[in-house]
């Protein structure tokens, strides 16, 4: 019992020796290199001997060995050249999703003195993806009397490439009556269809346009999806929102049921063709709508799951309204929400334990 104490006191000091030299030795700084993704197992990173002003010799006596932050080695360092190459090809998509910033992290660990090196491999995105919209048609439908100047949400292509190498153009092909209306709003960028000339049901009944979306790559990459137009008779005005783009700022701890905001509109016609519904676009992510309820009668949005200013600190979330009439028109509006921070996170610290001798 004595002795277990006594290994465990020993281990204790070896880890508490470890985290100070860790945070005290003038020599452990961040090492830091940056690569781009794909690329394929035994490409060089960079060489760590010269980094750490090491010979070869000493790197290979001295045991250098690298610890994943991650848990997965997707480097390895040869102690032969002191070379660090990558161990398998590394998918940034897949790796960080689409964050901005994709790094792995690591650490140099040397014996014979003990010491310990941060290093970061920051992956840089390449223009490997081609935008793509989630379907190969948009439908929609138009009552011929509709004005010039009424704009349609359209569905946004999806890339999963970032930065510059994500969406940043959208083009129609060309015809009479309509134009687009782009929108570019922090990393993302939407358009709107736009009615620029009258309808005449009577003189053409359908359209189909091609949408195509372009990213900003060098060379740039594209995706088409065919608007499909009906143009209905009937139903004169279409509802109208009150405000064309609605605000609001929520704590991330709000509970569920809390009241974000209330949409309205109002339709010029009477009897049933001014009954309206809301609703949310079917652009709207599926995980904004597990947060979010929209109620189609009153137009209330509530939260309905647990928000997280870590995982988003903002929604921009698109909504309709449709009237009653035969056909039916609708309205369009936008719902811009910020989440407020607050302090629901401890401060982590990640300890690697390893052993060594220690002189008395």
């Amino acid at each position: 019992m004595a002795n277990s104490q006594q290994n465990n006191a020993l281990e204790f000091r070896a880890m508490v020796l470890i985290f100070i030299l860790h945070a005290l030795h003038p020599g452990l700084g961040l090492i830091r290199y940056s690569i781009p993704e794909e690329m394929e197992y035994g490409y060089s990173v960079g060489n760590i001997a010269e980094n750490l002003r090491l010979t070869v010799r000493q790197l290979s006596a001295r045991k250098c060995r690298l610890v994943s932050a991650e848990g997965r080695q997707h480097l390895e360092v040869n102690v032969d050249t002191g070379v660090l190459f990558v161990r398998d090809r590394i998918d940034r998509e897949q790796l960080c999703a689409q964050s901005p910033y994709c790094i792995i992290a690591f650490q140099i660990i040397l014996e014979n003195p003990l010491e310990m090196y941060r290093g970061e491999v920051e992956i840089v995105d390449i223009n490997d993806n081609s935008p793509s919209f989630p379907d190969n048609a948009i439908l929609l439908q138009m009552a011929e009397s509709i004005a010039p100047g009424s704009r349609f949400p359209l569905e946004s292509a999806l890339d999963p490439d970032v930065g510059t190498n994500t969406v940043n153009e959208y083009i129609i092909s060309p015809n009479e009556h309509f134009g687009l209306k782009v929108h570019a709003r922090k990393d993302t960028v939407t358009a709107e269809l736009l009615l620029e000339k009258s309808l005449d049901r009577e003189h053409q009944a359908s359209f189909q346009l091609l949408l195509t979306a372009v990213d900003g790559g060098k060379p740039p990459r594209s995706g088409t999806t065919q608007i499909n137009i009906s143009v209905l008779d009937n139903n004169d005005n279409a509802p109208v929102f009150e405000k064309e783009i609605y605000t609001a700022r929520l704590e991330e701890n709000a509970p569920l049921g809390t009241l974000v905001s209330k949409i309205k509109a109002v339709d010029l016609d009477q009897g049933t063709n001014a009954e309206l519904k809301y609703s949310f676009l079917n652009i709207v992510p599926r995980r904004v709508r597990e947060l979010f309820s929209l109620g189609p009668e009153t137009g209330k949005i509530k939260v309905q799951g647990q928000l997280d200013f870590e995982e988003t600190n903002s929604y921009e979330i698109d909504v309709q309204v449709v009237d009653n009439g035969s056909p039916a028109i609708t309205g369009h509006s936008k719902l811009l929400i910020e989440l407020i921070d607050v302090n629901d996170n401890a401060p982590e610290i990640k300890v690697t334990s390893l052993s060594g001798q220690v002189s008395e």
